[in-house]
């Protein structure tokens, strides 16, 4: 019991530390939803005037950026103080965020039982990412490592990094090969190499920040080899982590795509952060499982949530017209969005095609028949017929 005082101290730091990166991250994850909010605002507000001014144009676009650049600030200097098992969950507060203030902005009235038919499940998971983001905060880790540049060599020449890097490397060469190579544009693909590169972000991104902090308290960690290795590493899989992001919001729903990416990410992320930099080795059994109880029900809520902003897209009918022999079309089933241009001129196409040619029609087209896609016969042909 004689080192009891000092131990004590180190816990009160640890507790210190952990809370100022918890609150930073909370406020960060914030004031990005909020950045967002205001950025689509200023493309709204855009997109319903006759001017001809772009996005960046408006102030209310740049107020936007400036707002998502202290948040993102705010989110790497928490990883300096928290451990990454506590900061990454917390990005279940951006997705609660962005859906009140989706729901504010909405601007809808309904009644009791419609509202709770439309909108009881995003509440629900309010509450569940509530509740869940007070339990991993609460028992989650809380030992704290001051990252000086030696501590991080050492952290990477231990084996069992070595052992998980190689295994990380191997599997995102083989999910790269089969999304590149066999077309494998699933879901689950394009995310867990967004998750594979979000692990080496978080490691990066801690140990730069780790070492930033430590150059502000008065010692130099910049000119370290290892900081620089740290922090090109940090600016690639950032960049490659957001084109593949991008990608699967492309080829799939945006909404399913943050729930599972928010989930593999926050797995990935755990486990990266257990492995290179130990944090959950004081901890004991009760503090871990009620750690990955609050996680589960983040992964819920956020689930619930996304599950609410899906919207059914409902099919229209929509005319085309064919190029080769002038007959437009009216198509009443089949694809459920309208096709892109493809070699005819199509009306009410998702593509804005206004640098295409206009089709020329035959000068000697005098009653084109209209035909609906899955009959045989055109409309009203025994009218054409005339005595």
């Amino acid at each position: 019991m004689d080192d009891s005082p000092t131990q004590q101290a180190q816990q009160g730091l640890s507790y210190t530390d952990n809370l100022i990166g918890t609150l930073l991250a909370i406020f960060g994850s914030v004031i990005v939803s909020i950045s967002l909010s205001v950025q689509k605002y200023s493309h709204v507000k855009l997109a319903g005037t006759k001017g001809q001014r772009t996005f960046n144009q408006t102030k209310t676009w740049w107020s936007g950026f400036v707002f998502i650049c202290v948040g993102e600030g705010a989110n790497f200097v928490s990883y300096a103080f928290a451990p990454i098992a506590v900061v990454a969950p917390l990005n279940a507060v951006s997705v609660l965020t962005s859906s009140i203030l989706g729901f504010l902005f909405l601007r809808e009235k309904y009644k009791a039982n419609d509202f709770a038919k439309n909108h009881g499940l995003a509440f629900l998971g309010y509450v569940v990412i509530i509740g869940g983001t007070y339990l991993f905060v609460s028992f989650g880790p809380n030992s704290h490592e001051k990252l000086q540049a030696e501590n991080i060599v050492k952290h990477i020449v231990g084996w069992p990094v070595l052992l998980y890097l190689l295994l990380e490397i191997i599997a995102f060469c083989l999910l790269l090969y089969f999304y590149k190579q066999r077309s494998a544009n699933y879901l689950v693909i394009i995310l867990l190499l967004v998750a594979l590169l979000g692990s080496v972000t978080v490691i990066t991104v801690k140990a730069v920040s780790g070492m930033l902090l430590f150059t502000l308290e008065g010692s130099m960690q910049l000119n370290y080899p290892i900081f620089s290795v740290m922090f090109v590493c940090m600016v690639a899989s950032v960049i490659f982590q957001a084109r593949f992001l991008s990608q699967a919001c492309n080829l799939h729903d945006p909404s399913l795509a943050a729930c599972v990416n928010y989930i593999f990410s926050t797995v990935s992320a755990v486990v990266a952060g257990a492995i290179f930099y130990l944090e959950f080795q004081n901890e004991d059994v009760l503090h871990i499982c009620m750690f990955l109880l609050g996680s589960a029900l983040c992964f819920l809520g956020v689930f619930l949530v996304t599950k609410h902003r899906k919207n059914a897209k409902i099919f229209e009918p929509y005319v085309t017209m064919d190029m080769a022999n002038g007959v437009p079309t009216i198509h009443d089933n089949g694809l459920v969005v309208q096709p892109d241009f493809n070699g005819s001129f199509s009306y009410g196409a998702l593509v804005n095609n206004d640098g295409v040619a206009p089709a020329t029609l035959p000068v000697n087209l005098e009653q084109p028949a209209v035909t609906v896609r899955g009959t045989n016969a055109p409309l009203g042909q025994p009218n054409l017929k005339t005595e």
